[in-house]
């Protein structure tokens, strides 16, 4: 199974990375981490939006208007845990905004849709037997290096509430990675270096130098 960190696949240059990444994976099905920018995609792509989308295309799948002009086979995991490979795959999309939070999500608007609610920390919480947790946010104490705290006390309840085996994190375009009670988590490094492949079977993650596009 494909793993891919953030894309930000708007930019040229980073788009055929992302598909270099593809090719180079050669996988049937892929998760992403956020920050895709581009849902176009060659393979199954079960992912969390980030902080940096298109909103629009993104509350079109949110309420499963899957047919949206420009996306092929961009699936975004909403309230809900998926199987993928026999693994049962949840996430939380967005970044937290002290100021968003309470809201209810039809009540965001234009880049304010970035954020997670507490709405859907709460769909997330009560899902059982999650074998993987993807979230663009990181809980805290993971070893990254940003000019300001690392970690979001929502995320730290997710994880004490679902307890996946693998916890994987977008944003901070950082390989990094810690234990958090019995889950491991790991903080990838964006497409335009490195890309993942998943073993579904011992959840073992192998990372690889993207090929040049």
């Amino acid at each position: 199974m494909l793993v891919l960190g953030d894309a930000h696949a708007d930019d040229p240059d980073n788009r055929r990375a992302l598909f270099a990444a593809y090719r180079a994976a050669d996988a049937d099905v892929a998760l992403q981490l956020g920050d895709l920018l581009h849902y176009d995609l060659p393979i199954p792509t079960y992912f969390i939006a980030g902080n940096n989308e298109d909103f629009d295309t993104i509350d079109a799948l949110r309420h499963g208007r899957v047919e949206s002009s420009g996306v092929t086979n961009a699936r975004l995991i909403v309230g809900e845990a998926v199987e993928v490979e026999g693994l049962r795959i949840a996430g939380l999309s967005g970044n937290y905004a002290p100021t968003q939070y309470e809201r209810p999500r039809p009540n965001l608007h234009g880049e304010r849709r970035r954020h997670f609610v507490r709405d859907d920390v709460e769909a997330v919480k009560q899902l059982e037997e999650v074998d993987v947790l993807l979230t663009h946010e990181a809980p805290h104490g993971l070893p990254v290096s940003e000019d300001y705290e690392v970690g979001c006390e929502y995320i730290d309840e997710l994880l004490e509430a679902v307890e996946p085996r693998l916890c994987l994190v977008g944003h901070h375009h950082q390989h990094a990675e810690m234990a958090y009670d019995d889950t491991r988590v790991v903080s990838l490094a964006p497409v335009q270096e490195r890309y993942y492949r998943l073993d579904p079977e011992t959840l073992a993650l192998d990372s690889y130098s993207t090929p040049p596009s």
